[in-house]
């Protein structure tokens, strides 16, 4: 359904699709017609006007389209932290639901802590002299600047145990890096 005469059977603004219709473009899409797709989810996620259980079919066909991109090898950065960014705002806006892993906050922390390459005390170890590091080590640490960027939101989820000590460390550990 990726081909151009598929496209213009449909129109060509995929935020006008059904979810059926951009649920099986996203199917047979790669690359940039994957990140389009993905957005036009995303953004009928975010439209208040539509029902709840609608945007939160939206929010998933979304994350489909991030982790097919994410499947594909690309842009690996971008796309677990578009993955932590919209399950969290599910999580926040639509409420937690604890059966479902993408709408977990639990499952969500677990899935943060695994993503994360160093310890906060390594992150701010190298944060204090971080205009002296290499550009790789200086991105390293934006990298998990960014990808903590939900955490603060992500704590007042989680209940107290080792889980939410350890995002609390990197939630400290966060205001300090680059």
């Amino acid at each position: 359904m990726s081909s151009d005469a598929d496209r213009e059977d449909l129109g060509r603004d995929p935020s006008t699709w059904t979810l059926d219709q951009l649920q099986t473009f996203i199917q047979n899409a790669r690359g940039q017609q994957l990140e389009t797709a993905r957005v036009a989810a995303q953004g009928h996620a975010y439209d208040s006007a539509h029902p709840q259980e609608a945007r939160g079919q939206w929010a998933k066909l979304s994350l489909l389209a991030n982790r097919l991109m994410l499947a594909d090898g690309e842009g690996h950065l971008t796309r677990v932290q578009q993955d932590f960014m919209l399950r969290m705002w599910v999580i926040d806006r639509l409420g937690p639901d604890d059966t479902d892993p993408d709408w977990s906050p639990e499952a969500l922390a677990a899935d943060t802590l695994d993503a994360l390459t160093i310890t906060p005390a390594q992150a701010a170890a190298l944060a204090d002299g971080w205009r002296d590091l290499a550009i790789e080590q200086i991105c390293r640490l934006r990298w998990h600047k960014n990808l903590t960027a939900h955490l603060e939101t992500l704590l007042g989820y989680l209940a107290l145990g080792r889980t939410r000590d350890q995002l609390l460390a990197w939630a400290s550990t966060r205001r300090l890096l680059p």
